[in-house]
């Protein structure tokens, strides 16, 4: 595969690892789980069964065995055919997946915070309009 089809892939792969990871470690419908994970992450006795449980709470730790599980189904591989072209290929996945990860965070950080201003803002309005009326 040309090098040029295998950037656009890795840049195509990269969404769905992100769409999981996050979910799974950020988002509502997994918090029951998510939380128990937490719990247990502190909580066993043995320090495999912890780190296995954190993996659940953590969105790049996550997004590795995600990446596994997509290198596994696709066979992306980047730059060399071989097992050297998965390794290279699952680290550049990861990066790109925790990139954008990083963005969205960053991107629903400001739509919150436009959000809480604009209520703010309609509350401060609210107040004048009783103290005038």
């Amino acid at each position: 595969m040309p090098l040029q089809q295998q950037l656009i892939y890795l840049f195509i792969l990269a969404i769905p690892v992100a769409c999981i990871a996050w979910t799974v470690t950020h988002e509502e419908v997994f918090r029951e789980p998510r939380e128990y994970c937490v719990k247990k992450s502190t909580s066993c006795r043995t320090l495999l069964h912890r780190k296995f449980f954190y993996l659940f709470t953590c969105e790049y730790c996550f997004s590795h065995y995600v990446t596994i599980f997509f290198l596994a189904i696709t066979r992306y591989h980047l730059l060399f055919p071989d097992w050297r072209g998965y390794l290279i290929g699952g680290f550049a996945l990861v990066w790109i997946a925790n990139i954008y990860m990083s963005l969205f965070l960053l991107i629903r950080v400001g739509m919150k915070k436009e959000k809480m201003e604009a209520d703010l803002r309609e509350v401060e309005l609210k107040e004048t309009k009783e103290d005038t009326g």
